[in-house]
């Protein structure tokens, strides 16, 4: 399994601001925020121009499968005010969101849900639309 992860300082800064403006309430959304930082402070943060193929970033549909039943879903990576499971969109506070962010097609990863540790894959990453950023920060 590959432990680098890439994110884009454009996604890097949103994603902080989101951390810093989420007042969290409850102890989930706590522990959400708590693993979604973690995942910032491992990741390589680097110039969107800089970025590797494949990456999930924000915006970006993501092909994954589960491998322990084989079961394949898309998703569409996206901020919480935009998530809408009968479209695909899921939350980057997510368990699945936060653990698919900065992995590459291809790259196997393991992940903490509410259910249970689950093994997932990412088969394919299209490309993200370019979308305006909450509160104006690019």
């Amino acid at each position: 399994m590959n432990n680098a992860i890439y994110i884009t300082e454009r996604d890097a800064r949103r994603l902080n601001l989101l951390i810093e403006r989420t007042h969290p309430a409850e102890g989930r959304v706590h522990e959400y925020l708590t693993r979604l930082k973690a995942e910032l402070d491992r990741a390589r943060i680097v110039p969107e121009d800089h970025l590797p193929n494949g990456v999930i970033t924000m915006n970006s549909v993501v092909e994954i499968e589960d491998l322990s039943d084989g079961e394949v879903d898309t998703y569409t990576l996206v901020f919480p005010e935009e998530a809408d499971a009968s479209e695909g969109k899921i939350s980057i506070l997510a368990p699945i969101g936060t653990g698919m962010l900065g992995y590459r097609a291809g790259d196997e990863f393991e992940w903490e849900t509410p259910g249970g540790k689950i093994r997932l894959k990412v088969l394919s990453v299209s490309a993200r639309p370019r979308t305006a950023s909450p509160g104006g920060v690019l």
